[in-house]
């Protein structure tokens, strides 16, 4: 069977509420457009995640389709993600190198060789799990576990838009536009339009943005000065990496959250498309692993499998890896364009908010829906403490620190509830 082989459905199949299986795919116009929301969907992130650690966040787009890429070749097309920069190396990349929060960062050579070790060890755990099998990790997380953990996912990520992209009164009304115009095309809308609702709510909510702050001034106007000053195309910056030990023992570890993100992630994609993908997992933590590795020999972040694209396919039923073999080509070729990241860029921050909490808005529901397709008793106390001591851990951001590391939400949520489950559980 070829790489690139699917079974196309016509657009029609959507019209009933459909759903477009990993190994399906539209006419590829829509399959372009479904590959152009999910670069929206990945972009601000990968964007983010770099600039707070002072690495070039062009070549973190490029590198997250080139990683993308490697993800679907090791998984043999059979699980759709998109791989992007991933947050959990902020806070050690930070310490490691002693960034001063702006700007270029001097010392970005001894995070990467860090980052590319912490890529073996993740791709080294994938190759254990493909060679003894899953059914341990089945032990460890059974539905109650991974339901609390993928919902954590999106209350820890909650917080973000709420708090950190709303920087006045007007800018917390936009971020209510911009949900509310979301959510009006997922109900009143049909066919293509539905399933483009993250797209086409976001340009929606843009220029209602546009109209109020640059024609009426209630706002911070939109500013296209940067988008006009950018060059079209322009190399990304690489940079060659240096392995230090203390940047190694600080890093490396952030390889655990990454599997306990992936395998959320996993379950999640597993539980809205209805397939078993358990058999993947292994070869899931192979790709990204040697995605990190390879994005960090040329400079770029670690990466992760991405929520928001997790949130995308929820919103949308689609989850043909064509769209993502799509969303990755254009990030290969926007790497290289100052001018796309200019424009990305150029959308109003509290727009980029309000599409924010959909996502992760639909990342937590996912969550939930994960114990409700599998009917998890929660009159069973190991259950219910098991599930609230989880949202909770993660909700809060609970944070626990190791010497210079720290685990943060994400990452005590999920050990925290495969730890409380194993403790609680009743047994024969």
């Amino acid at each position: 069977m070829s790489w690139f082989q699917w079974t196309e459905r016509p657009t029609s199949a959507l019209a009933n509420g459909g759903v477009i299986g990993p190994d399906e795919r539209l006419p590829w116009p829509q399959t372009m457009a479904m590959g152009v929301q999910h670069v929206i969907a990945m972009f601000g992130a990968t964007v983010l995640a770099p600039i707070l650690m002072g690495f070039d966040p062009n070549l973190a787009i490029f590198m997250s389709g080139i990683g993308t890429l490697i993800f679907y070749f090791v998984t043999g097309g059979k699980v759709p993600s998109y791989l992007g920069s991933s947050f959990a190396f902020i806070g050690v990349v930070i310490a490691a190198t002693a960034y001063a929060g702006k700007g270029p960062n001097a010392n970005i050579a001894v995070a990467l060789g860090a980052i590319i070790v912490c890529g073996l060890i993740y791709a080294l755990i994938g190759l254990v799990v493909q060679a003894v099998g899953t059914g341990w990790i089945e032990k460890l997380m059974p539905p109650v576990v991974t339901g609390a953990v993928v919902a954590v996912i999106g209350l820890n990520l909650a917080s973000i838009p709420v708090k950190n992209m709303a920087a006045s009164n007007f800018d917390s009304w936009m971020q209510l536009v911009t949900f509310v115009c979301v959510a009006l095309v997922a109900v009143f809308t049909k066919g293509m339009i539905q399933r483009l609702l993250i797209l086409v709510g976001l340009a929606l909510a843009t220029v209602i943005y546009l109209v109020l702050a640059n024609g009426m001034g209630l706002g911070k106007p939109m500013d296209f000065s940067g988008i006009i000053a950018a060059p079209w195309i322009g190399m990304p910056n690489f940079t060659a990496p240096v392995f230090d030990g203390g940047a190694i023992l600080l890093i490396a570890p952030v390889a655990l959250i990454l599997v306990a993100e992936n395998l959320g992630h996993i379950k999640a994609v597993s539980a809205m498309t209805g397939r078993n993908l358990d058999p993947y997992i292994g070869r899931a933590f192979i790709g990204d692993g040697v995605a990190t590795m390879v994005s960090g020999a040329a400079g770029g972040t670690g990466q992760t499998t991405y929520a928001e694209n997790i949130g995308v396919m929820a919103a949308t039923r689609i989850y043909s890896t064509a769209v993502f073999i799509v969303a990755a080509l254009m990030a290969l070729v926007l790497g290289f364009s100052p001018k796309f990241g200019a424009l990305i860029q150029a959308i109003p921050l509290p727009v980029m908010g309000g599409v924010s909490i959909v996502v992760f808005g639909l990342i937590t529901i996912s969550g939930a829906k994960i114990w409700v397709d599998n009917k998890v008793n929660f009159s069973d106390p190991a259950n219910l403490l098991t599930a609230a001591i989880t949202l909770v851990l993660g909700t809060g951001d609970f944070t626990l620190k190791f010497g210079s590391f720290a685990l943060g939400g994400i990452g005590t949520a999920t050990f925290g509830a495969v730890l409380l489950h194993a403790l609680l559980r009743r047994r024969a």
